[in-house]
């Protein structure tokens, strides 16, 4: 398995990169919104890959993050979902996007992807829940957000609150608290839920 490339971006034609590394040229498809990350023609790239072997071709398939690539191998599992609707889901939405979407079920930013109708958001949605990980947490009500947010994320989540649930207690964290108080904290404004 190929699992990332890193040479001189020799070409860009839509979907397609041509990257250059050791002699050799891989055409790899990419996101639209790996090709927003891209350097110059000409520059170093270095992209996350995931190589599909079929009957009839071996495709190199490329992304800016880990979390571009762990999104695209979660979707290409679902029933129904080949590489290129997998690209396309990734064109029209970002990670973090497609797993809020996932998240609170929402079938209707998944329908505005081309390709996508309404039985295949519901797949989607349902086939890809508990698959993309946690979403960033909500910034707390004073618009900061803290590096520790996501261990209160987790720890409120393995006390058997939904997600959604938490990152409304932590909205309401003052800023300052350190995990273990932010968690008590939380859990005190969930207890009044």
């Amino acid at each position: 398995m190929i699992g990332r490339i890193t040479g001189i971006l020799r070409e860009i034609t839509p979907p397609t990169l041509c990257v250059e590394t050791g002699g050799l040229g891989y055409e790899i498809d990419v996101p639209m919104s790996t090709l927003y990350k891209l350097p110059a023609v000409g520059q170093t790239v270095t992209l996350h890959t995931h190589l599909a072997i079929r009957e009839d071709a071996h495709v190199l398939y490329g992304f800016a993050t880990p979390a571009e690539r762990r999104a695209f191998r979660a979707l290409i599992k679902v029933t129904g979902i080949g590489a290129r609707t997998a690209l396309a889901v990734l064109s029209g939405l970002s990670v973090e996007d497609l797993a809020d979407a996932v998240e609170r079920q929402e079938s209707g930013r998944l329908v505005k992807v081309p390709g996508i109708g309404k039985k295949t958001a519901e797949r989607l949605l349902l086939e890809l829940r508990d698959k993309l990980g946690p979403v960033a947490p909500a910034p707390r009500a004073d618009g900061t957000s803290v590096a520790g947010d996501d261990d209160v994320l987790h720890a409120l989540q393995a006390l058997g609150y939904s997600a959604p649930e938490a990152r409304k207690a932590m909205a309401t964290l003052p800023a300052g608290l350190s995990i273990s108080d932010s968690i008590r904290h939380a859990l005190k404004t969930l207890s009044r839920a």
